[in-house]
């Protein structure tokens, strides 16, 4: 939502230069931790839980590589509460989340930003966050509230996981983009797509569940048609938009699985800028990320904690959001530059599948995948 892989090592966030959103089960997009101070040290003290300790708090924030506020901002929460913030940044959203639920009350960190909706359950059944209400809540959209009803973690953004092409290698060729996930199963596409495996990559595992929510049952003899057509499968979405997408790089394949946002980052961070975006979203294929972030069970300072989750999804961080991560912000009361508006693409009806039914099947979906597709 919009994610290395996670997915986005800088697509949804820095496309072209290193542009973001997965180890659904494993890694995504970066392998290694990068731990960086995104704030400076507390100069007050804070509580923790307990409310007795005088030592100055700095906390943990675990995430995405494509979690890239702007420079400084979490300096405005530190000097706002006295609390310091270390940001490690870890890989894909699926990296993080299998990294979460084996540390699950130990954790590494005491919040961690970028679960999104398609691992969510999986986080929730391993007990690893501890429930918060934030204070913004009448703020966000309610739709993601509703996705955690307990409040074991907060929405922060929503985007949207879809097919993008390379508008120029169409255009030369004389040849129509594929603007349906029927479609792609056309020998009109043989060899040219590229998808992120769902069993590695966040964004992956949200396009295979684009096509289960589009054709049931039948899904797997779409993948079936795919195979057959000469889909590429690789680990990671920074693999398939750098490496093989053709708009991206010398890659051989102008259809790629990557985000509603990828246009308005090609446009943005391109040098010279140029008057249009190179891709476009096939609007009828996208599925609806959300993002979620939550105070790790086990924390040390779960009081600070709470703070820092209502900072992340307060105005002041919010309007952040659209042109450092390249994501929608969930509080309603945020503003979003007319640049992102005017090139990214929000679609009026994504395919989405409730978190409770991809929880109960979500093992059995990727079983089915795996034996299908790559075999």
């Amino acid at each position: 939502m919009y994610p290395s892989d996670v997915s986005r090592c800088r697509l949804r966030l820095a496309l072209v230069g290193v542009l973001v959103l997965g180890a659904l089960l494993l890694t995504g997009c970066g392998q290694n931790e990068r731990p960086t101070s995104d704030s400076s040290m507390p100069r007050t003290s804070t509580s923790n839980p307990a409310g007795t300790t005088d030592e100055p708090v700095t906390l943990t924030l675990l995430a995405h590589d494509s979690f890239t506020p702007s420079e400084g901002i979490l300096a405005e929460f530190t000097a706002q509460t006295g609390i310091g913030v270390r940001v490690v940044r870890g890989g894909d959203a699926g990296a993080l989340v299998t990294k979460a639920v084996v540390t699950s009350g130990n954790p590494e960190g005491d919040v961690l930003w970028g679960i999104d909706n398609t691992l969510l359950s999986r986080a929730i059944e391993a007990d690893v966050f501890v429930p918060y209400e934030t204070v913004h809540r009448a703020d966000l959209d309610p739709v993601a509230v509703a996705l955690s009803p307990n409040g074991e973690v907060t929405p922060v953004d929503s985007g949207d996981v879809c097919i993008n092409y390379d508008k120029r290698w169409f255009a030369q060729r004389g040849l129509t983009p594929p603007l349906t996930l029927q479609s792609l199963a056309s020998a009109n596409y043989r060899n040219l797509l590229v998808v992120p495996s769902p069993l590695t990559s966040s964004p992956g595992l949200a396009f295979m569940l684009a096509s289960i929510a589009e054709f049931g049952d039948e899904w797997t003899q779409w993948w079936t048609t795919l195979r057959d057509n000469g889909v590429l499968i690789v680990d990671s979405w920074s693999d398939a938009y750098y490496t093989h997408f053709t708009s991206a790089s010398d890659g051989e394949r102008p259809i790629v699985v990557s985000y509603a946002s990828s246009p308005p980052a090609e446009v943005i961070f391109a040098d010279p800028r140029p008057s249009d975006a190179p891709t476009a979203v096939a609007a009828l294929t996208c599925f609806r990320q959300y993002e979620f972030a939550g105070i790790l069970r086990g924390t040390k300072h779960e009081v600070a904690a709470q703070q820092l989750i209502d900072f992340l999804v307060s105005k002041t961080f919010q309007d952040d959001l659209a042109l450092t991560q390249f994501v929608w912000p969930i509080n309603r009361t945020a503003t979003v530059p007319q640049e992102f508006i005017d090139y990214a693409m929000r679609p009026e009806n994504p395919l989405t599948i409730e978190p409770a039914v991809i929880a109960a099947r979500r093992a059995e979906w990727l079983d089915a995948f795996s034996e299908v597709v790559l075999r």
